[in-house]
């Protein structure tokens, strides 16, 4: 069975990839697990103009993370594990950012456009992109070369949009409601945008890929050989 194993939101922190020709700046990657439900945003006019997302959630670069297609980010404790054998380090549930920790499904090789229901009747959210590895990831979990071995692992963990608003809680049952049939899955959207541009093409099969995905393989496509 798929489930939520934590719901993670984050407290604007000082973001710890310090650049000495820039202002200090403010980073929500270090989101914490909540003991109650907490309700996802769907987009459109809302409180505060903050778009979707998880109400209490912090994000510090708007520019770059958050939005519509990004609103929620989820990673599976089963990677997380993987990653505590390989690191030889505790990982715990919101370390990697992420906003719903899971069980049982496997959010890298999810398709693009997949869509689940989190709870009985809880929101809908749809798989859109992968999650690229930054500067603040690096720095944060204080990996020297983590961006390389993060990229090498194919492990990325998905961003979903949210279609309809609900309530998530730790525990919560994970519904597949619906796979598109092609085959474009989360990891296969990751190598196409880090390590092989070869497989850019095949992203167009996908109809819910992010914009900011969509408009990159098409530049990326109309570049002379």
């Amino acid at each position: 069975m798929s489930n939520v194993l934590s719901v993670n939101v984050a407290e604007l922190r000082d973001n710890p990839d310090v650049r000495p020709d820039a202002p200090p700046r403010s980073t929500g990657i270090d989101k914490i697990p909540v003991d109650h439900p907490v309700h996802v945003r769907a987009p459109g006019p809302n409180k505060g103009g903050l778009g979707s997302g998880l109400v209490g959630d912090n994000i510090g670069n708007r520019r770059l993370h958050g939005g519509d297609d990004q609103a929620v980010y989820v990673y599976a404790r089963e990677d997380l594990d993987d990653w505590q054998h390989r690191l030889d380090r505790p990982l715990r549930n919101g370390v990697f950012g992420e906003n719903l920790t899971t069980s049982g499904i496997d959010v890298s090789n999810s398709r693009i456009g997949e869509r689940w229901r989190v709870g009985s009747d809880g929101p809908l959210l749809e798989v859109t992109a992968p999650r690229t590895p930054c500067r603040t990831f690096a720095a944060f979990l204080e990996i020297k070369g983590w961006i390389k071995t993060f990229t090498a692992a194919g492990k990325p963990g998905a961003y979903l949009r949210v279609l309809e608003p609900g309530t998530v809680a730790p525990g919560d049952p994970i519904t597949v409601e619906h796979r598109p049939d092609h085959d474009v899955t989360i990891a296969l959207v990751f190598r196409a945008r880090m390590t092989d541009p070869t497989l850019l093409p095949r992203l167009l099969d996908a109809d819910a890929l992010s914009a900011e995905l969509k408009a990159y393989a098409a530049k990326k496509l109309s570049q002379p050989a």
